[in-house]
């Protein structure tokens, strides 16, 4: 898989130069290190590198697809690297807003060549809104593509015990905001 090779290479090297930030939470996007243990740095879809706009063309046909075949109104991708340190996680979410219904489709692609189950580091995907039993566990495997529904699936990263790396995004509509 070159091109997922190409953009694990682009984010370490990018990481190295001091390109990622501490993620955040919230429509503020204010830091919260004790819940969100990842760095990330936002693409930028005006000046994509090769193996970027690689992604963005293919994560693009999907986007044209899945309004054709599920009618969901998607009408942008926001999407980044994000990259955990050993150790690093993020409990329990969904990725929809209190405030703005925009996100509709989370998705993950991930960068991690040669992973295997005992690295850790899963995404669980909780089946049922609580947050609880039943869930799935998905290793973070390299070219594997994770998409769900951004506000009906709370959703955890598990520690891992090495780095892992993905980019990250969510399919949005045009959103309504909460007044207040």
């Amino acid at each position: 898989m070159p091109l997922v090779a190409a953009l694990a290479e682009e984010a370490r090297a990018l990481r190295a130069a001091g390109a990622f930030r501490a993620a955040g939470v919230g429509t503020g996007r204010r830091q919260a290190p004790q819940l969100r243990g990842d760095q990330i740095l936002w693409l930028d879809p005006a000046a994509p590198s090769a193996a970027q706009r690689a992604v963005l063309d293919g994560l693009e046909a999907l986007r044209l697809e899945l309004n054709r075949e599920c009618l969901l109104g998607l009408f942008e991708l926001e999407a980044h690297f994000a990259a955990y340190a050993p150790g690093a996680g993020y409990p329990t979410h969904v990725d929809r807003f209190r405030d703005d219904d925009s996100r509709v489709l989370s998705i993950a692609l991930y960068l991690n060549a040669d992973w295997r189950v005992e690295d850790g580091g899963a995404l669980r995907l909780y089946l049922e809104a609580a947050g609880r039993e039943p869930y799935a566990d998905i290793a973070p495997v390299g070219g594997t593509l994770v998409a769900f529904l951004s506000e009906r699936f709370p959703h955890e990263v598990r520690p891992a015990r090495r780095e892992r790396l993905s980019l990250t995004g969510w399919f949005r509509r045009r959103g309504t905001r909460a007044q207040g």
